[in-house]
């Protein structure tokens, strides 16, 4: 389902009737596959590339030319609770979103989870499977669980 999108021109959506996009922003030429969903207040730039059964919430912002590759999921809750200490029913007032910046080229792999409140720095590359718990500096390679940076990306690749 697509409500309430902005799509930018020549955005393509593999299979419209297999996403959930609402309320967000996509950049020109980006491109989505089959079983995404992009919350409201998303935005994503231009000539990125989003893969299969990507889950990315409210508070994530992508930069231009990034790879978010299949499985790969964003958190925006610190502290992930489903009722207060009373016991009620936690509803959208009882939590702030935290932000994630995925910044210029950056490129996330498969099964990557990344934890809200960090920044992914420009022309970085999460490994498949990694688990992200804090920045990533521009033009580094991070892998594991927690991720630790292991090498350097030496140029474009």
């Amino acid at each position: 389902m697509i409500k309430d999108a902005k799509l930018g021109k020549n955005v393509k959506i593999y299979h419209k009737n297999l996403v959930n996009l609402y309320g967000c922003e996509i950049g020109e030429n980006t491109k989505i596959a089959a079983f995404v969903e992009i919350q409201k207040n998303v935005k994503i730039g231009k000539n990125c590339k989003i893969e299969a059964f990507a889950f990315i919430p409210e508070g994530v912002t992508i930069e231009d030319e990034c790879f978010i590759g299949p499985h790969a999921c964003f958190t925006n809750d610190k502290l992930p609770r489903a009722t207060n200490k009373n016991g009620t029913l936690k509803t959208a007032k009882d939590w702030k979103v935290a932000k994630i910046s995925v910044k210029k080229g950056a490129s996330i792999g498969a099964n990557a989870t990344i934890i809200c409140g960090i920044t992914i720095g420009k022309n970085s590359i999460v490994g498949a499977g990694s688990v992200v718990t804090k920045d990533v500096p521009p033009n580094s390679i991070v892998a594991g669980n927690p991720a630790k940076v292991i090498g350097k990306v030496k140029g474009m690749i």
